[in-house]
């Protein structure tokens, strides 16, 4: 237990907070008071805000505070059974914990104090339902958790839910049978002269491979080719899409040499164009290439420099 006091006047006249704090679960509540209230007074609060909810404690841990050490305040606790005990002047850490949190509790204020100065007791009951539904990493749970064994419902977790409820609606559960024929995600190395520029995106998935084996709901077993021997057969959903066989539509595809790593590095076929830049007082030369697997109009502009260093048997007459 612990006061925080001297803080500005409120509409009601509040300037103290009265900070409790569960050794246990680490949950606090927050007492809004005035500094003219005596001992009969908080032992009044302490019944209806703190006995009211959590029973009588065995013993309490506070600083030697005026109401802490009256006759009024040790004469109640001595008759309900319950222990004092002080912090010392070379022993401070002993209160470490309401400290601690007082901090906290004051880095709140100073932002409430901002949006609604002389009004703070009027948001101190969110402040302390803000605190005990977030995260404490001394427990490695929310003190409600701790508590009632489930974090509280919250506006934080109403926007949550609704996001997810929108997301839902675009995502399916992707589940196939063994047999099945499905398309596998594979990685193109981007080449930085080729990709940063014009051209359609390269091919995502490729072959049709069957499914052998359903490991779990998702991870499945494909029959690879033996040139994909060294690769591991078992997949995650993620990169798996089904095979629809349309005998109606049948489209014509050129085999792609996939290495062990599920990555394929595109090839040049040849220069179509050739066209001079101004670039300021310079002229940059460029080359229109031609790339496999991909149709003419797919066709990228690059630097011909460039591309003499990286493909120099594509300008070999």
């Amino acid at each position: 237990m612990d006061f925080i006091t001297r803080l500005p006047r409120t509409l009601r006249g509040f300037t103290v907070i009265w900070v409790v704090v569960d050794r246990l679960t680490k949950s606090a509540h927050f007492v809004p008071g005035k500094s003219t209230y005596t001992a009969s007074k908080w032992a009044q609060l302490y019944m209806s805000e703190i006995v009211r909810l959590h029973g009588v404690p065995v013993s309490i841990v506070s600083d030697r505070d005026a109401r802490f050490t009256s006759k009024f305040w040790k004469g109640l606790q001595t008759v309900m059974g319950t222990r004092l005990d002080f912090s010392a002047t070379f022993h401070p850490q002993t209160d470490c914990q309401t400290e601690c949190l007082n901090q906290v509790l004051e880095d709140m204020l100073r932002a409430c104090a901002l949006e609604f100065p002389g009004s703070w007791d009027s948001h101190l009951h969110l402040m302390e339902f803000a605190y005990n539904n977030s995260f404490q990493a001394t427990i490695g749970m929310a003190p409600f958790e701790a508590l009632y064994d489930k974090c509280c419902r919250s506006p934080v977790c109403w926007g949550e839910s609704r996001q997810k409820s929108y997301a839902d609606v675009r995502r399916k559960d992707l589940q196939f049978d063994v047999g099945d024929k499905v398309f596998l995600k594979v990685a193109s190395i981007k080449g930085v002269l080729q990709f940063e520029r014009r051209g359609k995106p390269s091919p995502r998935f490729v072959a049709q491979f069957e499914i052998l084996k359903r490991i779990d709901p998702v991870a499945y077993r494909l029959a690879l080719p033996p040139s994909l021997s060294v690769v591991h057969d078992v997949f995650h959903v993620s990169m798996l899409r089904k095979y629809v066989s349309d005998p109606s539509h049948v489209v014509d595809y050129e085999p792609l040499e996939i290495d062990e790593n599920l990555s394929y590095t595109e090839q040049t076929v040849e220069v179509l164009a050739r066209e001079m830049k101004m670039l300021g007082n310079r002229e940059i030369p460029l080359v229109k290439v031609l790339w496999q697997n991909r149709r003419v109009e797919e066709a990228t502009w690059e630097r011909e420099d460039d591309m003499r260093a990286r493909y120099p048997e594509l300008f070999e007459e």
